[in-house]
């Protein structure tokens, strides 16, 4: 997958663990590990909204786009998934 997370790299730079970020934007640590470690598919904006706020940062310091050849997966926000008013096809 082209997207990493790179959110442990984050942490460390504000001296918080995992299990603190965890209670701050209540979720699982089970799932903020799945996070972590880029095992998930996709995340919530509202998700996203919150960890930055609690590491006062910008979604792009959390996600980098690693075009290394990368499969990206069809129907999930491409070029041909954006509809915008006016667009017929």
């Amino acid at each position: 997958m082209p997207i990493r997370v790179t959110l442990d790299r984050m942490l460390a730079a504000r001296g918080m663990r995992a299990r603190e970020l965890a209670r701050l934007i209540d979720i699982t640590e089970a799932n903020l590990s799945l996070l972590r470690t880029g095992k998930v598919k996709g995340v919530r904006f509202e998700t996203l909204a919150l960890i930055c706020k609690a590491l006062d940062c910008q979604p792009a310091d959390l996600l980098i786009f690693d075009d290394d050849g990368g499969d990206v997966v069809p129907g999930m926000g491409g070029q041909d998934d954006v509809e915008t008013s006016g667009d017929t096809k």
